[in-house]
């Protein structure tokens, strides 16, 4: 798929926060992304701030493999853009298929998508620890849609599996972030995305267009 994009004139002047810090032992940091529009209000907060990440995408959910390939094709062309250093994990489908076995049914926000979170920060954890960086964090609760209790829960799950790497759970919907991260969605007009990612949050009327 072709992506022709840009960033907007405005990427690096208007985000709403410029004074992030990391954890007091971080010596670096790993940012796990679920798609190229929750990264980039997030990223221009951590880049106003003084803090390059390595950028992780890690998402065996989505459901079907040509859905995959958009968002991480899209979100590929965005970390060039940004100049940021990025590596895609496996796409293991069967894996994540056996991770939330039995819960197929669950609905949105329920323990599917605990398990679901879990098995890729556990990844990202590991994907930090192979790199040499202690703290990792996560674009997944930066849309309203996703529960931030949840998404932590998770990030301290990977962390306790995970020795010596740590979850940053800095929240990253206060202080206009969410505001600044639809105006970017708007102006760069991304991939319109129709659901979570997983066949089992994607709506029959989706899935036939």
């Amino acid at each position: 798929m072709i992506f022709n994009f840009s960033l907007p004139e405005d990427f690096l002047k208007k985000s709403p926060i410029t004074n992030l810090s990391l954890p007091d032992a971080a010596n670096g940091l790993v940012v796990h992304c679920c798609c190229a529009p929750c990264a980039t209000g997030m990223i221009e907060a951590l880049l106003c701030s003084g803090i390059k990440p390595i950028m992780f995408f890690y998402n065996p959910n989505i459901y079907p493999l040509a859905e995959y390939e958009k968002r991480r094709d899209e979100w590929i062309y965005l970390c060039n853009l940004l100049k940021l250093e990025y590596h895609v994990g496996d796409y293991d489908y069967q894996k994540y298929l056996e991770t939330i076995k039995g819960l197929e049914q669950e609905p949105e926000r329920g323990n599917r998508c605990l398990k679901c979170f879990t098995h890729r920060l556990t990844a990202t954890a590991l994907f930090s620890k192979d790199m040499g960086i202690n703290t990792f964090t996560t674009t997944l609760c930066t849309s309203r849609w996703k529960s931030k209790k949840q998404v932590d829960l998770a990030g301290f799950a990977a962390q306790d599996k995970v020795k010596d790497i740590l979850y940053w759970d800095q929240d990253w919907r206060k202080n206009g972030l969410v505001t600044r991260r639809y105006e970017l969605v708007k102006e760069i007009a991304f991939y319109n995305q129709q659901y979570c990612g997983c066949e089992f949050s994607m709506q029959k009327d989706h899935y036939q267009k």
